[in-house]
């Protein structure tokens, strides 16, 4: 089995579950366990500064939490991309891959502040259990595909400066087939 890990599931217009419906997932962990990720393109209206204020001043735009999932909502997940690509970690940040990680949101922000370039926080995450994204995949609910981490101006998906845009730009870029399905009209019905 091939790892997803630094992926995106990209949700197909045929996903029955309203909890991912147009949702775009980064994959940030994935085994023979199960898979863990979150839900990059779901902004809330909720400022970074009620939740954890200490992370408002590293937080990228627009600064809001974001519905990372609809599993455990009331715990919050770092992600945050650091410049370079060396061997050297951070102290309270982890690899999930390249330059992107997860931030130890109980180390104070100072710590992290000269390292961190981008961070978005998120409530909750998605899971799947062992087998099981395998079986959506299989399915047909869900769309594999190379996420962008940003380099130069460009944000990275992550760090969308348009998050709800995402899930069409992802499809987009992709050609063919899956950027036809990026024009599809939010009630598939009338497609």
């Amino acid at each position: 089995m091939a790892t997803l890990t630094g992926r995106l599931l990209v949700a197909t217009p045929a996903l029955g579950d309203s909890n991912f419906e147009r949702s775009v997932v980064l994959v940030l962990d994935h085994d023979e366990d199960g898979a863990l990720g979150i839900v990059i393109n779901r902004p809330t209206p909720v400022d970074v500064a009620e939740v954890l204020p200490v992370w408002q001043p590293l937080a990228t735009e627009p600064g809001v939490l974001f519905q990372g999932g609809p599993v455990a909502l009331d715990s919050a997940l770092g992600l945050a991309l650091v410049p370079g690509e060396g061997e050297d970690e951070p102290l309270g940040w982890r690899r999930v891959v390249g330059r992107l990680g997860l931030v130890d949101l109980d180390v104070p922000p100072e710590v992290l502040a000269a390292e961190v370039t981008r961070l978005r926080i998120f409530a909750g995450y998605a899971g799947w259990g062992a087998g099981q994204l395998e079986d959506e995949l299989a399915e047909g609910a869900w769309y594999v595909v190379e996420a962008r981490f940003g380099a130069g101006g460009d944000a990275g998906d992550p760090f969308s400066d348009a998050p709800e845009d995402l899930w069409r730009q992802v499809l987009r870029r992709q050609g063919g087939d899956l950027a036809m399905v990026s024009t599809y009209l939010d009630d598939p019905s009338l497609n």
